[in-house]
Order: structure tokens, then C-alpha cells, then sequence
């Protein structure tokens, strides 16, 4: 029996329905989910909107790099030893082509699909082939026009258009000027075929000073500065070059051009929208004048030949090296613009990749006399006047016989000028002897406060540090702790034994005594306002220094290099001081030496020569071999310093 509901006042149910404990949970469950939503919704609008941006710039935005020209490099004369020049190419730019590879697309789907054909290739290889299709109807063009037979690489074809699609596709790289100017006339100022202008390495003057100068090498294109906008983004960049030696590398940083470059949008297949959103100029690096003169330069070497050697030419003053010369050489233009595996097995078996001017290390025979003279004067061993030795062309020093190797037999009685003149070793055998009875370390300590234990520190890479000024503690450690014996000091004496020199140590040396000190800072750099360098005294009383410049200046009149007094070498008005030397290797070839400083009476150019033997075994004479060469240096100079001189402009390769 159902029960009757109480009757009650309309206002009174309505209340107490609305008050419903579960009705109440369901408000505030929607209204927990609504606010929820609302969180969420200004999170995506608030906080995640900025990486929404990124991520949109970042696919729809490219940027392309240019790096700048490299600086050029001149001589001290302004003339031009490393610039740069255009390298023409025949590109494609496979961007402006996406209509095209799309029609050819259509084409290729097409005839794939009339044929019924069971083994339809996928959308991919398909656009593979539409692109090759294009792209060899414009290399047909270019080579029916240059009458060429150039072939297409569809594997980087499709690398290209997969990583570096923003930048030109080259169809042909090597461009001959006459080829250039046929299709030049024929392409439209529209046509995605353009004849493409890289900037690569010219070296004018091709082999002259090659181990100085340096060469470059191709790289994927040089960083942007740190202002420049677009570091998120995917960036292409166009091919730069960097230094690989010589001045290149050195100054790589200074000679390296600014990058420029551009940001584009791009479309979703990654084409580029014109106009870029950014773009800059790149700008050339900082040029570098060197102090070389190409005048002495191209005698020094014409001089050398194709013997192996080096010449070296400073001025007296500054250390500005006015020659650095190293042979056998190799043509810098054969890098450019990369060196082929021929080209460089070849510089590999000649021996020519070796600076001997700064990374060749020969005994310095002879030429090491002045520095014992200096010893053994300096430390009161001698005086300038002692008759110290009458030399029978051999002695016997510590139970061995030591000869007198000038080819001339004996010279009696001599002083140190004479000595110097004739180049005596017995005189100088005596010389060592008497300065070891005083300090076995004392000629090993002259040497090295001459610095010829020490790299230079000439602005080149790959100075050798592996010069030796030996003594009893450096042979007791490299020599299997052998010690020391008085016929190793004798050997030392005349510049032979474990002596071991560059060719620009001694250049710096000669300067050095030129100068009157013990030390000459050599440099690549040249500034006209350069001062005179100042270093330690040699310490040498004026009668002292007289007995030794004499016997150089004897030397090149009277001595072992008077063939610089016969006609063909002779400088009339230049007074010479210099030194021979043949320093001998056993089972090696001689090397002929020869150091000198130019006019007597005001130094200002010091020259140092060293040239390797043919043959091993063979005497190989500084004084008939390398003198002559020194002398035509010295020649050239004298004829610049009186304006006689016709500058060469182009030697040619």
C-alpha cells in the first residue's frame, strides 16, 4: 500500500532538492575539470608559445654562411706574393628548380603507372629520378656549348640536394677563360645555370719563397663572429680555406676574411622565399707585408739551382729577413685548389716539404771558428797576436791524429787573422785545447749565449728546437753516459762533431757579430720604422774584434773564399767579412758553408749559405760552392742600395 506524500509548501521541496549532498559533488567535480582546462590552456598560451616560435623558426628559417676573401700577402715592396683570384665553375641552383622537379615528377609517375607497370618505385626514388632528369638536361647544355663530356654524380647530386640544398650545385669546377666567355653569352640572366665565382689562392711569383709563404687548404667554411643572429638555426656554409703552413698558418687568423652570409625562410620542402630576413657582406682579412725582397729572393734561389740547401738574407739592424731560401721547392700554384696525389708524392720524394733554412740541421764546419775565436779570446786563452800553433797539416790530440784538411798542405805559423783567412784547423784544434784547459764548458757556454742552442723564434711553424751546442753533461746523457774526451773538443772547435746548426741560427749569428752582440732577433715582418735591435755586448776589446773581422775580410781576398776577388765575382766598393766552411758527416754528404756581412765598414746585410753535397763522401768545398752564391746576393743588394737595379716583376712558374 503505497504511502501518501506529504503534502508541503512548493518553496520547501525545491530547497531541499537543491541542497543535495550529490548534485553538489558533480558542480564542484565540473568546475575542478573547467579550471583545469583554463590552466592548461594559459600554460599553452603563456609559457609554451615562445618554443612553439622556436620550433618554427628553426623549421622554417636557414642560414648561409660566406666566409670573407683571405688577406693578401706582399713583399717589402708592395709586391704581390699570395692573393686571390676568381675560380670560375659552371652551378646549379637547384633551389629555383622545384617546379621543375615536381612537372618531371608528374611525368615520371605517369608513364609508370600507363605502362601498368607491377613494380612501381616509391615516391622517393622516384623524386631521385626526376632530379637527375633535370639536372642532366642542363649539364647536356652546358657541355653541348663548351664542347665538353662532363658526366653527373647522381650520389652527390642527391647528397647535395638532401644537406645543402640552399647552396650551388656545381655542374663543372675548373672553368678555362675561353669557356667562360662562350657560355657567358648563352645563359639567360634567369637561368638557374650561373657561371660561379669562387674565390681561391693565387700565388703570382709559383715556387718563389714556397716554404715561407705557405699554402692553404679547402674547409667547410669559416665560423660567424659571435653578433651574428641565426646560431640556432640550420646552417649551410660555403667552402673558406685556412692556412696549412708557412706564413698562411701563422698569420691564418690575421689573413682570415670576416664571414658573411644570410638568413632565408624557407618552404616546407626546403626551398628558398626571397627576400632573406638578414644579410651581410663578407668582409677581406687584414693583408700582412712581409719583409722578404723579391729581387734577393729570386737570385738566392735562380743560384741554388736544383741543389739541396738554403740561403739566408738579413738586415743587420732590424732582423727583417730580407732572403729565406730553401730548395728543392715546389709550386705553390700546384695547391690550388688542392694538391693532387701525384703533385704531393712527388714534393715527398724530392725532399722538398723540408724549410732546411729553418728545420735543416747540418755541423756548421768552419763557419764555427769565429765562435771559438770569440771563446777563446774572451776567456784569455789567446790573444790575437799568439802564434799558438805551428800547423804541419796534422796532429796528434788525445792518442788520435787530427789533419788539417784544407787542400793546400801546411801553414806554419799563424795568427788568429791569418788563421781565420786560411781557415787553419790545426791553429784552431789548439784554440779549443787551451780554452778546455780553462772550463771544458766554455765553448758550449759562448754558443749558447749566441742563443744557437735555442729556436729563433722566427714568425714560421716547425722551427726545429733539435740544434746541439754539446758538452760533457749533454753527451753524458744522449750518449749513453759516455763521457768526454778531449778530441770532442777538438771536433767541437772547427764546428764539427755533435755540433748541429740551422742555416738561420748561423745567418742570425753573423749578424750578431756584425752587430757587435750576441744576439739577432730575426723576423718575417716588415716595418719601415723598424729600430735598431740592441742585445748583450760580445765583450770584445777593439784589437780583439779587428783580428777577427780582418781575418773574415782576408778570407774573401787572400783565404779560402778569394774566388770573390776574381772578375766574375767581385763587387767593386763592397767590402766583404766572411767564413767558409765544409762540414763533413761521415757516410753523408759534406755541406758547403759560407757566412758573411756586407759593407765591412757599416754592416747592414748578413748572408748565410748552406748547400748539401752530391755525393757522399765527396769534399764539397764553402768556399768554391757556396761563396758564389752569397756573392750574387750581395751583388743585387749593393746594385738596389745605388738604384741600379731593375725590380723583377714575374718570374714565372
Amino acid at each position: 500500500m503505497a504511502h501518501p506524500t506529504p503534502d508541503l509548501p512548493p518553496g520547501q521541496l525545491e530547497s531541499r532538492q537543491g541542497h543535495d549532498p550529490h548534485v553538489r559533488f558533480f558542480y564542484f567535480l565540473v568546475a575542478g575539470l573547467l579550471l583545469l582546462l583554463g590552466a592548461g590552456l594559459a600554460y599553452q598560451q603563456l609559457f609554451n608559445s615562445s618554443l612553439r616560435q622556436d620550433q618554427e623558426v628553426f623549421q622554417s628559417q636557414r642560414r648561409i654562411l660566406v666566409p670573407g676573401p683571405r688577406g693578401n700577402i706582399f713583399d717589402r715592396e708592395g709586391r704581390l706574393l699570395a692573393g686571390n683570384r676568381p675560380r670560375f665553375a659552371v652551378s646549379l641552383s637547384l633551389d629555383d628548380l622545384h617546379a621543375e622537379f615536381h612537372r618531371e615528377y608528374i611525368l615520371i609517375r605517369n608513364a609508370y603507372r600507363a605502362n601498368d607497370d607491377k613494380n612501381l618505385p616509391s615516391a622517393d626514388d622516384m623524386a631521385q629520378i626526376a632530379r637527375a632528369t633535370v639536372v642532366q638536361r642542363y649539364l647536356d647544355f652546358v657541355n653541348q656549348a663548351l664542347g665538353r663530356q662532363a658526366t653527373l654524380d647522381r650520389k652527390a647530386l642527391d647528397l647535395h640536394f638532401r644537406q645543402r640544398l640552399l647552396l650551388p650545385y656545381m655542374l663543372i669546377e675548373d672553368l678555362q677563360a675561353d669557356e667562360y666567355a662562350r657560355l657567358i653569352e648563352q645563359l639567360p640572366v634567369t637561368s638557374p645555370l650561373q657561371v660561379y665565382a669562387a674565390s681561391v689562392r693565387d700565388y703570382p711569383f709559383h715556387s718563389l719563397a714556397a716554404h715561407t709563404i705557405g699554402y692553404v687548404s679547402a674547409n667547410e667554411g669559416a665560423s660567424p663572429d659571435a653578433d651574428f643572429p641565426g646560431q640556432h638555426l640550420t646552417t649551410l656554409k660555403m667552402k673558406g680555406s685556412y692556412g696549412r703552413d708557412g706564413l698562411e698558418k701563422q698569420f691564418d687568423a690575421r689573413l682570415q676574411g670576416e664571414t658573411g652570409g644570410a638568413i632565408y625562410r624557407v618552404s616546407p620542402a626546403g626551398y628558398r622565399l626571397q627576400p632573406p630576413l638578414e644579410k651581410r657582406t663578407p668582409v677581406p682579412g687584414h693583408d700582412l707585408t712581409t719583409s722578404l725582397d723579391v729581387d734577393l729572393q729570386l737570385t738566392a734561389e735562380n743560384e741554388l739551382e736544383d741543389r739541396m740547401g738554403a740561403v739566408i738574407a738579413l738586415d743587420i739592424h732590424t732582423g727583417e729577413v730580407l732572403v729565406l731560401a730553401s730548395k728543392p721547392g715546389y709550386n705553390l700554384q700546384d695547391f690550388v685548389p688542392h694538391l693532387s696525389q701525384a703533385e704531393a708524392a712527388d714534393i715527398y720524394d724530392r725532399g722538398a716539404y723540408l724549410n732546411r733554412a729553418v728545420s735543416g740541421l747540418y755541423p756548421p764546419g768552419s763557419t764555427f771558428k769565429i765562435l771559438t775565436s770569440i771563446a777563446a779570446l774572451r776567456s784569455g786563452a789567446l790573444t790575437p797576436d799568439d802564434l799558438i800553433a805551428d800547423c804541419q797539416g796534422k796532429v796528434v790530440i788525445g792518442g788520435h791524429t787530427f789533419t788539417c784538411d784544407n787542400g793546400e798542405g801546411h801553414h806554419g805559423e799563424l795568427s788568429l787573422r791569418a788563421a781565420i783567412a786560411q781557415s787553419c784547423d790545426i791553429y784552431f784544434y789548439e784554440a779549443g785545447l787551451r780554452t778546455n784547459k780553462i772550463n771544458p764548458e766554455v765553448l758550449a757556454a759562448e754558443g749558447r749565449r749566441f742563443h744557437l742552442d735555442r729556436p729563433t723564434g722566427i714568425e714560421l711553424p716547425g722551427e726545429t728546437s733539435h740544434m746541439i751546442i754539446p758538452d760533457p753533461a749533454w753527451k753524458k746523457r744522449e750518449q749513453n753516459n759516455e763521457g768526454w774526451f778531449v778530441g770532442d773538443t777538438a771536433n767541437m772547435a772547427i764546428g764539427q762533431g755533435f755540433v748541429r746548426l740551422t742555416p738561420l741560427g748561423m745567418a742570425c749569428f753573423v749578424a750578431s757579430v756584425a752587430r757587435g752582440e750576441v744576439y739577432t732577433q730575426p723576423t718575417l715582418l716588415h716595418d719601415p720604422n723598424a729600430p735598431t735591435q740592441h742585445h748583450e755586448s760580445i765583450g770584445l776589446t777593439i784589437d780583439q774584434r779587428t783580428a777577427i773581422v780582418g781575418g773574415m775580410e782576408d778570407c774573401t781576398l787572400t783565404g779560402t773564399a778569394k774566388i770573390l776577388a776574381t772578375p766574375a765575382f767581385q763587387i767593386p766598393g763592397l767590402r766583404i767579412a766572411g767564413k767558409t766552411g765544409t762540414a763533413q758527416i761521415p757516410g753523408k754528404k759534406d755541406v758547403a758553408w759560407f757566412i758573411c756581412f756586407a759593407p765591412l765598414e757599416d754592416p747592414q746585410i748578413a748572408v748565410a749559405v748552406a748547400i748539401e753535397g752530391d755525393v757522399p763522401g765527396e769534399s764539397y768545398g764553402g768556399g768554391m760552392n757556396a761563396s758564389p752564391v752569397a756573392a750574387k746576393v750581395l751583388r743585387v743588394w749593393k746594385a738596389k742600395q745605388s738604384h741600379d737595379w731593375h725590380s723583377v716583376t714575374f718570374p714565372g712558374p
